[in-house]
Parts: structure tokens; sequence; C-alpha cells
């Protein structure tokens, strides 16, 4: 019987980003599923306080070499990989030096959000499914965890709805408090927006703030995981509003097993 595969699309990932819930999850589960039978791909942005010579990262030239075309604009894309030996696992980085080069992830010192956070989240989500389609790697289930992999839901059962690369495949969105205080500017969708995208598809999005960016992820995942204990009250309720199967946040000692057990629902 061939390998359940799962596609893990992290914001954060220890050791290349300091100690969070968010990071050590997405450290670990990989880890753990693959232990447990399953085929893993991780995926995270290249940011720019991440050390590459001490992480050893290096770029795949076969998957580099890509242009995304964001707002008009031209923006290479960089794929670098880099290996966690105990793990047996690599980690694949979606780099591009307009959005990931600054010693920053989604908010400068002041604690002030980037105001191009949805052209960084575009060029991410994108970056990750067109290296997954060069990869020719099929995905059984999608778990996004942390805001920055928002749209992923979104242009998966859309833009690339008719991809057989991703005709079975089923979506997790894990929702943390990683939110930030901004809204985007009046032209987000036209940013956002590929073909069989439709402004209908937007009606969630009221007003383009971290809330409501995450409601869209939510409206298009299968399955959503409370990835904090705390996680935004205007977030649960969406969620329980929306009848998708859910998973309460789990501790430390047993979210590998609790995942697992969830994912049986999405899988055939």
């Amino acid at each position: 019987m061939e390998k359940k595969k799962v596609l893990y699309i992290a914001q954060e990932i220890t050791p290349y980003l300091p100690e969070t819930e968010m990071s050590i999850i997405c450290r670990y589960l990989p880890q753990g599923i693959q232990e447990r039978g399953m085929e893993i791909r991780a995926f995270m942005p290249r940011f720019g306080l991440i050390n590459e010579r001490r992480n050893q990262l290096h770029e795949v030239i076969r998957l580099s070499g890509m242009n995304l075309i964001i707002d008009d604009t031209d923006h290479p894309l960089i794929i670098k990989v880099a290996s966690i030996q105990s793990a047996r696992m690599q980690v694949y980085f979606i780099d591009n030096e307009d959005y990931f080069h600054r010693k920053f992830m989604l908010s400068d010192t002041e604690g002030a959000a980037f105001t191009d956070n949805d052209e960084r989240a575009v060029f991410f989500a994108r970056g990750v499914i067109e290296t997954v389609r060069k990869l020719r790697w099929a995905p059984d289930i999608i778990h996004c965890h942390g805001w920055i992999t928002f749209l992923v839901p979104l242009y998966i059962k859309k833009a690339f709805a008719d991809d057989p690369l991703f005709a079975n495949s089923k979506i997790v969105y894990s929702i943390y408090n990683d939110g930030f205080d901004m809204k985007f500017e009046k032209n987000y969708k036209d940013k956002v927006k590929m073909d069989g995208v439709s402004d209908k598809d937007f009606a969630v999005v009221e007003s383009p703030d971290f809330i409501n960016t995450s409601k869209l992820a939510i409206k298009n995942a299968d399955g959503i995981i409370m990835g904090n204990e705390n996680v935004d009250p205007l977030l649960v309720d969406f969620v329980k509003k929306s009848k998708k199967p859910i998973l309460e946040h789990q501790s430390m000692e047993d979210y590998i097993d609790s995942y697992a057990e969830f994912y049986k629902h999405f899988l055939d």
C-alpha cells in the first residue's frame, strides 16, 4: 500500500527560528508523522534572521529560477533546502530578496507589521505550490501553520482546483496567536487574485486585516486545529459556525498522536 503523503507549510520551524509553540510543533510533528509511516515534505519562508551558514542551507538549482508576478512585478523564486539529520528530514525554504531578507518575520522592532505582508503571503503560498508541482509530489493532506499560509487553502481549492496533483488533497489549517495590528490596502484583492479566484471568494474578508484574512483560510480548509490555547475568540466563533471538523488545543505531550488521529478524518 502506497504511503500517505502530508505536506507541512509552516511559518516557523525550530531550530531555524527561535522556539515558540508553533516552531516546536512544526519541527517535531513532521518527524512524528514520518515515524508513523507517512511520507512528509516541509516548507517555510527563508526569513532574513535565519543563519544560512550555521544551518547549512543551500540552493536547489533545479527547483529555482521561476519568476512569480505579483502586482505586475516579477519576483524571482529561489528554493533552498537544509536537513535535520536527527530526524532524517529535509526542510525547503522559499526565498526572495524583496520579501524575505529583512531581519524580522511579520513585524519590525517597534511591532509595526510590514505593509507588504499580503504580497509576502502571496509569494510564499504560490512559491510552495509551484515547487510541489515541480516535485510532482501529490499530498493527501496539506497542513498549514501560521498566518503567512492563509492563502494556501484558497489557491488549492480555487486556482488549482483542476490540477490532478491536488485533486485528492485535504487541507488542515492550524490557527495560532500570531496576529498583527494593521489593514492591507484597498488593492489587496488585485494582488492576491489568480485565475480561478473570483471576487465572491473574498466575501468573508469584510476588511483585509488579520482576523478576516484568517477567516478566508478557515473557509477554504477542510479541518481546523487550535494551535494555541488562547486563540482569538472571533476566530473560535467563526470556526464553530463553519461546522468543519475541529481539534482543540493539545498538550505538547499529546499533540502528535492527536494530530495523527485527526488526519484520519480526511484519509480514505
